[in-house]
Order: C-alpha cells, then structure tokens, then sequence
C-alpha cells in the first residue's frame, strides 16, 4: 500500500460531507429494485427455516444446513465469479442472476402445493438461489460506480444498505403475518416474485455501462490470483477479510438457529418470532443513520473499528432470552448488534469500492466475499451441528463469546493506527501475481 496511515484525510472528510444526495434516474431504479428484492429475501429469511420447521418438520441441523448450502456456492464459485465478471458487462450478469433465482425459489411453493416438496429440494433451492447471488452480488459492487459519481457512493451504498435494514424491519413481521395467515411456503412466493421486480428494474436502465477494459486474456487462474494477491498483500484489506470470515461464522451460526431457538426453546409463536426479528431489524437503520456522523467525527477507519467493538458485546445478550419479557434480551441484543455491524458495512464497502482498481474491483469484491460469505457457509453449518450436539441455547453462548473474541483482531491490526482509511491502492505487477501462483 502506497499510502501511510492517515493520508487521505480529507478527501475522505469531503466525500463524508456530499455523502446526503444521490442523482439520477438510473440509480433511484436500480434501488427500487434492490429494496424490492431486499424486502423479498429478508421474508425468506424467515419463511424458509419455518418451512423446514412447520411443514417439514426438520431437524436443528437441517435447518442450520439450509443457511449454509445458500452460502456454500461462493467457496465454489466466488473467485472465478469475480474474474467472470470483470471479463464480462455487469448488467447482463445480474439480469440472468435474477431469473436464475425466480426459478430456484418459485419452485418450492409450487412443489409444497403439490404435495411434493421434500428437504432435498428445499436444500437444492437454497443452493441454486445462492449460486445465483454470487453472480449478482459480485456483479452488482462492480455496478455500482458506473451509475453514481465518486462522491455518491458513499450515499449510493448508504442508501442500499438502508433499504437492506428497512426491509430487516419489515420482513420478518410480514413473512410471521404471512405464515400463520396462508402458510409457511407463502413468503417464498413473495421472494420469487421480488426477482422478476429486480430484473424489470434493471432492464428499464439507460445509462451505458463501459466495456471491459481491453486487455490480454488470460488464463483463469492467474485472473483470480491477480484478486487473491492484492487482497492478501494489502494489510488493510487483509485485516478487514480475515476479521470479516470469523464474526460471520460467529453471527452467521447464531441467525441459523435464531428461528428454532426462539420457537423450540424460547417457545414463542410464529407471530412473536416475526414481531422480535423486526425490532432487532431497527439496529440496521440505526446504522445507517450512524455511518456517515460516525464517519465524519472519527474518521472512517476508526469509526470502523469503534462500530464494531461496540457491537460485540450485545450479542451476549441473546443466549439470555427467555418468555414473555425475557425476549426483550434479544431484541436488545439485535439492534445493538446491527447498528454496530451496519454502520461498518456501510463504510468498509465504500472504501473497497474507492480503493480498488477499476480492472480488479470485481475479482479483489468477489476474494473478499468467498473469505466472508464462505465463513457465513461454515457458520450455518457450525450452528446447526453445535446446536444438535451440544444444546441451542449453550450454542449461543459459545457463538456470542467468539464474536466478541473476534474484535481482537481489527483491534491488533492496522486499522488500529489509522483515523481515515486510505483512498487509493497501487496496482499488483505481474511479478507479484507469478509469485503469488509460484
């Protein structure tokens, strides 16, 4: 990393202080059909392990399996994904994405009202749905700059991740109302259609995306070095991946088994798990509103790091949660929790963006994302296995404890030195890729 702890300050100040608007038509599409897709996974969210739990009665473990098969595609395909996606037009990519998963999800309703679902083709929905989320989501980051100038997109990804906490809010409540109202496989309806929602959305933008810079092809493997390297060779980068892994096999376990806790242990009904998952959903927004003060008060690497210590600690809180009154533990836990975790989302996204050079950004998002969300692939399966073997609650217990363990490592690494982060990278020379492959 070429720049020195510190540098890049202001430029950093400035874009904290323009980050309020965001202009354009095609941006304001595009976010309406991410909130409408948003608001659809996060009625998944619930609908799916209560399908598992009510219709098909299933294990613990089964349905911790469910959270980690979704995730359990990006240690497959995360990392030629973001070479595929630097090669290819963004838009393109997630227009199939979408339809990829309308199908994947649309088929389980229809197999239940057949009288033929079975947790063979829940778990292979979850998997073929996931498998299109990588595409997406790798595509989509890269996305992003092309429709919002520099300085918005620290209000671009903002507002995404503001539509993503709102919808926190509002989802599990609905998917709860949805359930006990039609049915458990009703919220996957809602899922499915919301791709169709994005697609439309997508295909009505104008604004041209540039081509692919033009550039020797190469093979695969050394495409997906060259994301691997700069990832890895760039301490910040590394800190934010390697703390990023563990507090999503730590939070990640927890969410897994949230839905059986709380109706097998806790013994709360399927409305009172929707109200409780809505009001831990408020901690998001609260994030976003936190992200951009915290930003400008602190500095962006510190506020990261306050964010998150500050966020651990709550989820001590959950493994405490009891009837009636008891679930106000929780719902505590969640908002403090999401407030912390969002905030730093909203901050850490925004400088990879910024950081990355425009012909990497897909392969040095999509390294990261195989490292984080393949950790959110373990964590469900972590918290499905713990959970049948050694009791649920006693599983929060131990997942809570290493979230808090976890901050260890943002704490004892660069970040720590830093107010701001930096605002631009050096590019990685093809020595260091042939090293990195040697």
């Amino acid at each position: 990393m070429s720049e020195s702890p510190g540098q890049g300050s202001v430029a950093n100040q400035d874009s904290v202080a323009n980050q309020g608007s965001v202009s354009g038509r095609d941006f304001r599409l595009f976010w309406f059909g991410e909130t409408t897709s948003l608001l659809g996974n996060s009625i998944a969210v619930v609908a799916l392990p209560l399908v598992a739990v009510l219709t098909l009665h299933a294990s613990t473990f089964v349905v911790g399996l469910l959270t980690s098969v979704a995730y359990l595609p990006w240690l497959i395909l995360g990392l030629p994904a973001g070479a595929w996606v630097d090669r290819l037009p963004r838009r393109p990519v997630m227009l199939v994405a979408d339809v990829v998963a309308f199908v994947a999800f649309v088929s389980v309703p229809v197999a239940a009202w057949a009288g033929v679902l079975t947790i063979a083709q829940l778990l292979a929905a979850a998997f073929v749905g996931g498998c299109a989320n990588v595409f997406f989501t790798t595509a989509q980051r890269a996305f992003l700059p092309v429709l919002v100038r520099d300085e918005e997109l620290l209000a671009g990804n903002a507002r995404l991740q503001g539509s993503e906490s709102t919808t926190e809010v509002i989802g599990p409540g609905l998917a709860g109302m949805l359930v006990q109202a039609f049915g458990a496989v009703t919220g996957l309806v809602a899922n499915a259609l919301s791709f169709l929602v994005s697609w439309l959305c997508l295909r009505t933008i104008r604004t041209p995306e540039p081509a692919p810079p033009a550039v020797e092809r190469r093979r695969l493997r050394t495409e997906v070095a060259d994301g691997l390297s700069f990832l890895f060779r760039d301490p910040v980068l590394r800190s934010l991946a390697v703390f990023s892994a563990v507090s999503n096999i730590a939070l990640t376990g927890m969410s897994s088994i949230e839905v059986a806790f709380l109706v097998r242990t806790v013994g709360a009904g399927e409305a009172a798990v929707g109200a409780v998952l809505t009001l831990c959903g408020l901690g998001g927004i609260l994030g976003v509103l936190l992200s951009p003060r915290v930003s400008a008060r602190h500095g962006t690497a510190r506020a990261v790091l306050i964010c998150h210590l500050g966020a651990a600690p709550f989820t001590l809180l959950f493994p405490l949660t009891g009837t009636g009154f008891g679930l106000a533990f929780f719902v505590l836990g969640g908002i403090g929790c999401s407030a912390g975790v969002v905030a730093a989302s909203v901050i850490t996204d925004t400088f990879r963006q910024r950081y990355c050079p425009p012909d990497l950004i897909g392969r040095v998002s999509a390294s990261a994302a195989v490292i984080s969300f393949g950790a959110i692939a373990v964590g469900g399966l972590l918290g499905g296995t713990l959970g049948a073997l050694s009791g649920v609650r006693e599983t929060m217990w131990m997942l809570s404890g290493l979230q808090v363990m976890a901050t260890a490592i943002l704490f004892c690494g660069p970040i720590r030195r830093m107010r701001d982060f930096p605002e631009s990278a050096r590019t990685i020379t093809a020595a260091d890729t042939e090293k990195a492959l040697s």
